[in-house]
């Protein structure tokens, strides 16, 4: 059990990373730096970027579940 939570763990923290660089920087920072200052903002999220905020919400609600639960399963 705690192997698959371990598996788990690996791959949810790799599509988390994934989807985090993914989204477009809101200017200012680090984004700037890399490029992410020269794009023009039309002036609002669109329908891909909400939904993608939506995936990435989840996607850390499990992964932070997973990370409670290898930690209660460790302590025991």
């Amino acid at each position: 059990m705690e192997t698959a939570f371990q598996i788990a763990l690996i791959i949810f923290s790799f599509l988390l990373g994934l989807l985090v660089l993914m989204h477009k920087g809101k200017g200012g920072g680090l984004s700037d730096m890399f490029g992410g200052g020269m794009q023009s903002s039309v002036g609002g999220s669109s329908v891909a970027e909400r939904n993608l905020d939506r995936i990435t919400i989840v996607v850390g609600l499990i992964w932070f579940g997973i990370v409670v639960a290898l930690g209660l399963l460790m302590k025991s």
